[in-house]
């Protein structure tokens, strides 16, 4: 019997130099496959017990590490877990879907009318006829301009909008 646990310890310690290359595959750090072989062989020991004879001891002592490696992943996986204990776990329980908010918009269309508001008449009454969706040619049959000069307005509406809502822009 201490033969056996004698030639079980020493075919454990002679497989650990082929155990660091499969070790080294699984953490892909040196110093973590040092630390995987080494609890590997400890389990090892620890459990000789569960080894039957005849068994393939290095695809025992494989599966141990690879069991080893698996649970220390869960471990880590679940340390990076976030929980919150509190009482107030509103942002847990939130639904995923956001409300609309409508602030944004309507501070945009706010400077937007201010903009149209502080344009010089002859050009913000043609601008604001085209923008209710009135045709060029309606405009000029209504304000008694040509069509030439209504489009030019329209135009230079447009430059000097783009110009007092350029932080807008993208």
């Amino acid at each position: 019997m201490i033969a056996t646990i004698n030639n079980f310890q020493s075919d454990i310690i002679a497989l650990t130099a082929t155990m660091r290359p499969f070790a080294y595959s699984l953490t892909k750090d040196i110093d973590d496959a040092k630390d995987l072989v080494q609890e590997t062989v400890f389990k090892a020991l620890k459990y000789k017990d569960k080894f039957h004879e005849g068994t393939n001891i290095k695809a025992w002592l494989y599966t141990i590490m690879r069991n080893i490696f698996i649970n220390d992943y869960r471990k880590k996986v679940k340390q990076n877990t976030v929980t919150d204990n509190s009482e107030n776990q509103f942002l847990i329980n939130s639904s995923p879907v956001t409300a609309w908010n409508d602030g944004e918009r309507k501070m945009i269309m706010k400077d937007i009318n201010k903009a149209i508001d502080n344009l010089q008449n002859e050009i913000r009454i043609p601008f604001s006829m085209h923008y209710e969706g009135f045709k060029y040619h309606e405009i000029a049959e209504e304000l008694a301009l040509p069509l030439g000069t209504v489009k030019s307005r329209i135009f230079i509406a447009r430059k000097a909008l783009q110009s007092q809502l350029q932080m807008y822009a993208n």
